[in-house]
């Protein structure tokens, strides 16, 4: 029997104990098997790759408890904080999805995400678990921009390859230089610790807006350029914590 007319519950139970980046490019073999991992994203497929990819930790917290399907969850892994894209004082925990700045002094350190994004729509989640100090930025930024500098200072926008909000003075920060208040409304609230914060980038209109508890709060920037943006962060207060969960495609209205 040729492997592309195989009954989908004998695929699915083949197809199971493959690797991520194999999965992949299984569903480019053939519209059977494309629709087998496509189908339904909690499939016995998606639940032996979470389970392999994933700690127990991420699986039993309440990390992922805004994204619904084991498929999801897998992709959010991907996703996340790049080990290998980091400050020297930043460190990936077992989770996957959070990272810890050690207490250096005099120093301010940054993260990027595996993957970043030159077209389409995407969303990210992201919360602070510890102090923000006197500078704590969110945004995005290109493969160019720094992650580490001396001092306490605003790394993610200190320079043009850089976009980022200052959640601790609600300053939109590009350039090196304030690009005005957000949102702008009169006496914005101030981020609280544990509050997650929905980034919204738009790569056709080129523009970045944020979410506090599903309410929109404007767009903060736009004119991006076509560079590849990748979900960012810089942080300067000694062993805070911080987590960027990737949910997908933004849900118009």
């Amino acid at each position: 029997m040729a492997a592309g007319k195989l009954p989908v519950r004998v695929l699915e139970l083949l197809l199971s104990y493959l690797e991520l980046p194999d999965l992949l490019n299984c569903g480019l073999v053939c519209r059977h098997w494309h629709r087998c991992l496509e189908a339904d994203e909690n499939s016995e497929i998606w639940r032996s790759v979470c389970c392999r990819m994933l700690s127990e930790e991420a699986l039993s917290s309440d990390i992922l408890c805004n994204v619904g399907s084991y498929k999801a969850k897998a992709r959010a892994l991907r996703h996340a904080w790049s080990a290998a894209d980091c400050s020297r004082n930043v460190y990936i925990k077992r989770n996957g999805f959070t990272l810890h700045r050690n207490p250096i002094a005099q120093s301010t350190d940054g993260a990027r995400a595996h993957i970043g994004f030159s077209e389409g729509r995407h969303v990210w989640e992201i919360w602070w678990e510890g102090p923000l100090g006197t500078v704590a930025v969110i945004g995005v930024a290109t493969k160019r921009a720094p992650l580490q500098c001396q001092g306490y200072v605003a790394l993610l926008g200190g320079d043009d390859q850089s976009w980022g909000w200052n959640l601790v003075d609600n300053n939109l920060l590009h350039g090196g230089e304030s690009a005005g208040s957000f949102p702008q409304c009169n006496n914005a609230p101030k981020y609280q610790i544990g509050e997650r914060i929905r980034v919204i980038l738009d790569m056709e209109d080129k523009t970045l807006a944020f979410e506090r508890g599903y309410e929109f709060l404007g767009v903060a920037f736009r004119g991006l350029p076509k560079s590849c943006l990748y979900p960012a962060v810089s942080a300067v207060y000694g062993n805070t914590e911080v987590t960027m969960v990737y949910l997908g495609k933004p849900l118009d209205g």
